[in-house]
């Protein structure tokens, strides 16, 4: 006789020791995986905490800080959701020949369920809990680099928001409830045969090329490639209307996305095929173990991997442009406003040198007087904009710096890069000044990027300077239609001593001079205040993303490595040293992080170079910070990868 209570604690106590001591088990499997719920977690909370925090009032006064913020938790949500989704089918994919044993010794389907998911509700809200801890003491540190990027000086404090908990409880409590829908649907459709024969399914493996996949390989290169060139050509100077620009985005965009898949699809395959071809088929263990590998299974993974590349490629090329703006915000404002002050009106410009006198702030005042005329300059134009009549400003050399021009010589001032892609320029040749009754035919000397007048002047076509005789020449045979609704004075002070243009500039506040009234100082921290959030917020989604991608890449090792685990036994025994695999494996890892990394950063760096200059006057310093510090964190998850081998192959003999 057996006490039906005995049996039953005995029951509990064994399903009790199963759950813990998978629990253990998964957590020295899974560690990247805790620590990228951990991460995400604690990010999210932190994300949310800031928009309720009293002190993003001070972003928020000046820019929409926290429905910034609010926007950007929800794509988080969103990364981070398809992210623990797949890695769950990942997981309860490796884990199918435990539930089959499960089955085997009499355990329902509903028990086996039961059982998952006290583990999956332990290892996940333990690692929420954790997430939340370290989210809020994590907070101030966030916020005190948003002050950092923004230059806002604000004293930053540790803050608890109730309301931040509670959306973060419920947006990851309806992600585990996601999770476990997916378990019970897995569960409920696979038989005990079908779960011991999920791991035993080999990913698509192809011996031989076939003339269809040379095909797709050669393709795939072909329209990236094409994808590149059209980039690279969208504002060469060649005029374009606004949808015919949009069409050639897309068709970049299309070119580029499917060249990825399809270079994934065969051009890997192909490339290394060929590699081999070359050895006549001698290959050594460290070829088998890397090229065969990635040859045989990249096939398979091409959507992942196009996932991956493009959303990476997004991530740096717009962190890269927020950078570059943020980079170049002091030049950029030199480069716009060619004075510290810049105003349109006499009364105004005198209240404002009036109070920086009682201040004792010394300056140096400028006065342009620009006409409006229109130029014929087809002979120094790009052949797509002959025969067109250019409008621009014109001033006087003597109301430049340093500018002595002959009669008969101009020079276009503000031809910037943002100009240079809209409109070609040649640096010498023949132009037409037009005046209402004649013509003044004169020889371009030359081209600067420095500005004369602000943008409020110029429309965003360069001045023209010319000799002061030719300047009074025009003055008397203006076109009067051209002249209306234009500014015809500028008033231009600069301050003496840089290190009183902070206190100059607290004067312009003070007297809350708006436009047509400019500061180079509010242009350049209005700049960096706008593109400093964009550049935080993507920054840190870009790291999110970074770090469950590469996730999602080493849990494919890890399950690469457990299937080759019989092939490393057999090599062991061959003779092959651990070392020698070692190697190889380290070249595997190269080619599987390092081709996706590779290939996002080449179209990242496409992306941003063909519209870079709309964003800054710096493109190689700030591109390249970011692609390095990109390449340094994605480089680790390469690195855990082959320590995991390391331990499979050691523990394979």
């Amino acid at each position: 006789y057996q006490n039906p209570r005995r049996v039953g604690w005995c029951a509990a106590m064994s399903l009790r020791y199963i759950i813990f001591r998978n629990l253990r088990k998964n957590l020295k499997s899974y560690y990247l995986y805790v620590f990228a719920l951990v991460f995400s977690v604690a990010l999210y909370f932190s994300f949310v905490t800031l928009q309720y925090d009293p002190s993003m009032d001070e972003v928020a006064a000046s820019t929409k800080g926290a429905a910034a913020i609010g926007t950007s938790s929800v794509l988080l949500i969103v990364i981070v959701g398809i992210f623990l989704l797949y890695a769950n089918t990942i997981f309860i994919k490796r884990r199918s020949k435990e539930i089959g044993l499960f089955q085997l010794i009499g355990l329902t389907k509903g028990k086996i369920f039961g059982i998952l998911s006290t583990e999956n509700c332990i290892l996940y809200f333990g690692s929420m809990a954790v997430g939340v801890l370290i989210g809020f003491l994590g907070s101030k540190l966030v916020l005190m680099i948003l002050f950092k990027i923004l230059g806002i000086d604000a004293m930053t404090k540790l803050y608890f928001s109730p309301m931040a908990l509670v959306q973060t409880l419920i947006v990851f409590a309806v992600l585990y409830l996601l999770i476990m829908l997916m378990n019970y649907t897995f569960i409920k459709a696979q038989s005990i045969l079908s779960l011991f024969r999920v791991t035993a399914k080999a990913e698509q493996q192809v011996q031989k090329m076939s003339i269809a996949q040379i095909i797709i390989g050669i393709l795939g290169i072909v329209l990236i490639v094409f994808g590149y060139v059209l980039s690279a050509r969208m504002f060469s100077g060649q005029a374009l209307d606004m949808q015919q620009l949009m069409y050639m985005m897309l068709l970049i965009l299309f070119s580029v996305i499917l060249g990825t898949y399809l270079f994934y699809k065969g051009s890997v395959s192909f490339i290394f095929n060929l590699i081999r071809k070359s050895k006549n088929g001698y290959l050594s263990i460290h070829e088998v173990l890397s090229l065969s590998s990635i040859m045989f299974r990249m096939k398979s993974n091409a959507l992942l991997l196009t996932i991956i590349t493009t959303v990476s490629a997004l991530a740096i090329g717009m962190l890269s442009l927020s950078y570059i703006s943020y980079y170049s915000a002091e030049a950029q404002a030199k480069e716009s406003l060619p004075e510290d002050f810049s105003f349109a009106q006499a009364s105004v410009k005198n209240r404002f040198v009036a109070e920086l006198e009682k201040k004792q702030i010394p300056y140096e005042e400028k006065h342009r007087q620009p006409i409006y005329i229109e130029i014929d300059a087809s002979e120094v134009m790009d052949d797509s904009l002959k025969g067109e009549l250019l409008f621009s400003s014109v001033v006087s050399d003597s109301m430049v710096d340093d500018m002595d021009l002959k009669p008969g010589e101009v020079i276009f001032m503000g031809y910037g890069n943002v100009v240079k892609q809209m409109i070609s320029i040649q640096e010498k040749g023949s132009i037409v000044l037009h005046g209402l009754k004649q013509t003044l035919d004169q020889q371009l000397v030359g081209t600067t990027k420095q500005g004369v007048l602000p943008v409020y002047y110029t429309k965003g076509t360069p001045v023209a300077v010319v000799d002061d005789t030719v300047y009074q020449q025009l003055q008397k045979d203006l076109d009067p239609s051209l002249q209306e609704d234009e500014p015809t004075d500028y008033y231009g002070v600069r301050i003496m001593n840089e290190e009183q243009a902070e206190e100059a500039y607290g004067v312009f506040q003070a007297q809350q001079l708006t436009a047509p009234s400019f500061s180079q100082i509010e242009f350049r921290n209005n700049q960096r205040t706008s593109m400093g959030l964009i550049m935080f917020i993507v920054g840190f989604l870009g790291l999110t993303f970074l770090i469950t991608s590469g996730c999602i890449l080493y849990f494919k090792q890890m399950n690469e490595s457990e299937e080759e685990k019989p092939s490393y036994t057999i090599l062991r025994k061959l003779g092959f040293t651990q070392g020698i695999l070692l190697h190889g494996i380290q070249l595997k890892q190269v080619f599987n992080f390092g081709i996706p990394l590779v290939v996002g950063l080449c179209h990242s760096y496409f992306a941003v170079k063909s519209g870079w200059f709309f964003f800054g006057t710096e493109l190689v310093t700030p591109t390249i910070i970011v692609m390095i510090l990109y390449t340094l964190l994605y480089s680790i998850f390469g690195l855990l990868s082959v320590w995991y081998y390391k331990r499979v192959i050691k523990e394979a003999l």
